[in-house]
């Protein structure tokens, strides 16, 4: 069996893959004997560990790709596989889709204590972790892969190499980093079309073919991915593509359980458990509130779709505004904390205050508030606390 498994490997690893690479992948502390990486479908995870198996320094026959839809993976455990790869001499197992794998965090733990093999995997985003600290979070160095940013959009479709900047220097410098970068190319171009067709990396497949592909990465993402994991009912998948639409054709607003429940036609609790689901699959983005100065209290969220593309696909009709407030939450949310204040749009790590909105956006919301800036759209320079949206696509 083992040797059917290297030799479908050693296909896949001859098989032409991008050259560019992600942000992460510099990032992941190789030298790792065990290494997780989750995410969204379409994020490249896989790309990203094949590229990596392409440069280590042992033989094909010492390499084992694996992916867990595989029928000849399906009728093996993990430690099975593991266990008669190492007595092949193996160094290096990539395990795919690991969350296709009943009890994966304990065979993952068993062969972490009695092999000595790198085991690189990936899965879902939509995977709750919980259950694994106790076998995993001694052992395993776990990494998330999020969407596109604009900076890797706007490199994977030039010529140009740019730096990622903190959120301190975009805030402070923004000025100084927007004319170094407008002298290199024209980003609102990039922009416009990031927003539509820029946060996944098979827009280097081709535009065309784009939106098709994102929809069957969210049939998959909630036929196979939530309904499996979270045991959602077959009959109630409707249920979660009308709350996608819901999310996708309303302003953000802070969340009625109660209204919201009776226009998709299930319990408040069911609701609550399935907006969480889609948040943990990376496809809706909640943001939870702010008030009496910057103290987090418990309350409804505001609810996103988790990119802007997903608006391209989900419905017809779309406000502009909830896009640009979508890609700032997108962009923003992977390093940083987002809550939603009393007044403004946004505090970043409860220290900044943010309103967003076009070029002519002012500062009557945030008045008088320490630390607030306007993110406005249309604006290729900002000036003191008016800051360009697009550059918040720098971050990463």
């Amino acid at each position: 069996m083992i040797a059917q498994l290297i030799k479908y490997s050693t296909i896949r690893l001859s098989q032409q893959i991008p050259t560019y690479k992600r942000f992460l992948y510099q990032n992941i502390d190789f030298d790792s004997k065990l290494i997780g990486l989750f995410g969204a479908r379409g994020a490249g995870k896989t790309t990203l560990l094949l590229q990596y198996l392409n440069t280590v320094e042992f033989s094909k026959e010492q390499i084992l790709y694996i992916s867990c839809d595989h029928p000849l993976v399906a009728s093996k455990t993990l430690f099975e596989i593991a266990e008669e790869f190492t007595a092949y001499d193996g160094k290096v197992l990539v395990i795919d889709e690991i969350h296709k794998k009943k009890d994966f965090c304990i065979e993952l733990k068993n062969i972490y204590d009695f092999f000595d093999l790198q085991v690189i995997f990936t899965g879902s985003s939509a995977i709750s972790l919980e259950q694994c600290q106790s076998d995993l979070s001694r052992r395993a160095l776990i990494y998330r892969l999020p969407v596109l940013s604009l900076r890797e959009y706007i490199e994977l479709n030039s010529d140009t190499r740019f730096n990622s900047y903190s959120l301190e220097d975009i805030l402070t410098n923004h000025l100084d980093i927007s004319s170094k970068i407008i002298s290199q190319i024209k980003p609102l171009k990039y922009f416009k079309e990031y927003l539509k067709y820029g946060s996944y990396p098979f827009v280097l497949e081709g535009s065309v073919s784009y939106h098709q592909r994102l929809v069957e990465i969210v049939k998959e993402t909630l036929n196979y991915d939530i309904a499996t994991i979270y045991n959602v009912p077959f009959g109630n998948i409707d249920i979660l593509y009308r709350l996608l639409e819901v999310v996708c054709k309303s302003n953000p607003y802070e969340i009625n359980y109660e209204k919201l429940s009776s226009q998709v036609g299930i319990s408040k609790n069911t609701l609550k458990q399935y907006l969480v689901y889609l948040n943990k699959a990376s496809l809706t983005n909640s943001i939870g509130g702010i008030s009496r100065g910057n103290t987090y209290i418990k309350k409804p969220e505001k609810l996103y779709l988790h990119n802007t593309n997903l608006f391209e696909i989900l419905c017809d009709k779309n406000e502009i505004g909830t896009i640009r407030e979508t890609f700032f939450a997108s962009q923003v949310g992977y390093l940083h904390t987002l809550h939603y204040p009393k007044r403004g749009d946004f505090s970043i790590d409860e220290n900044y205050f943010v309103e967003v909105g076009g070029k002519n956006k002012t500062f009557e919301q945030i008045k008088d508030i320490p630390n607030s800036f306007v993110v406005a759209d249309d604006l290729e320079v900002g000036f003191r606390n008016k800051v360009p949206l697009w550059l918040f696509g720098f971050l990463y």
